[in-house]
């Protein structure tokens, strides 16, 4: 991940840490009159490296739109929320305390059914164990703080590497976000999408970037942050036709919750 990318994002620490005491960063961009808030999270699976970058880059682009073309969203992003496991000597999946954090949402029967998909479906494979309980880790708590906190009406969760267009919720879903089209793939027992989209009706965008390592080209992250713009502002009333042209950039708070 480029230094001089995390350091033009501006992020801002937030109160929570990971299990290893890693700070949760965080960047808001909100225009003046926003009505829709949109929550961005990028890297739940530590050794997907693009999905942080994707999520930066956004970040960016968000920065770059005049403050009268911004369509009333507050953005929040959290480019990265799994840094125990971006930032090990290998990147991997899981956090430090080896739980899949993309497992470990409070779906209802959580106990019964992550518990029975993870010994069945998966094998007990490591790389998706779903933790003692539900939200028994600082990251997936934080995240679903954020959510009860900040009450999006759309959460946008960047993986890879499948190389599809996920949805789960409320809405008719985006049809495509650049070269990834709508594959709508199941939902899993304590994951986000199923926790978010299914039972709490937000709406949940997964976007499976088509590599782990390698960031896509930067007109194709313009390529699908047009089209997430001109989809939420269709479907969900954000406000006026999409522009992303330079401009000014948004302001945010000196430390999020």
């Amino acid at each position: 991940m480029q230094r001089a990318l995390c350091e033009a994002a501006q992020l801002q620490p937030t109160v929570a840490r990971s299990v290893k005491g890693r700070t949760l960063w965080a960047r808001d961009i909100k225009p003046d009159q926003a009505t829709l808030r949109v929550l961005v999270v990028g890297a739940i699976h530590g050794d997907e490296l693009s999905s942080a970058a994707v999520a930066l880059h956004w970040i960016k682009l968000a920065g770059q739109m005049p403050v009268d073309t911004r369509h009333g969203i507050h953005w929040r992003f959290v480019p990265v929320l799994n840094p125990d496991g971006v930032f090990s000597a290998s990147p991997q999946r899981v956090n430090a305390r080896g739980v899949d954090l993309n497992r470990n949402f409070p779906t209802p029967n959580w106990a019964r059914d992550a518990k029975v998909y993870w010994e069945k479906r998966t094998g007990k494979d490591p790389r998706r164990w779903p933790g003692p309980q539900p939200l028994s880790e600082p990251e997936s708590q934080f995240l679903h703080n954020q959510m009860r906190g900040f009450k999006p009406h759309l959460i946008v969760s960047i993986h890879a590497p499948y190389g599809v267009l996920d949805f789960d919720g409320p809405s008719v879903p985006p049809s495509r976000l650049g070269r990834l089209y709508l594959d709508q793939v199941g939902v899993f027992p304590g994951s986000l999408g199923n926790y978010g989209g299914v039972h709490k009706g937000v709406p949940v965008v997964t976007v499976e970037l088509p590599n782990s390592t390698r960031t896509p080209l930067d007109a194709e992250m313009r390529q699908m942050w047009q089209d997430l713009l001109r989809w939420t502002n269709e479907r969900l009333g954000a406000g006026r036709d999409v522009a992303i042209e330079t401009g000014s950039t948004g302001g945010f708070p000196p430390k999020l919750p």
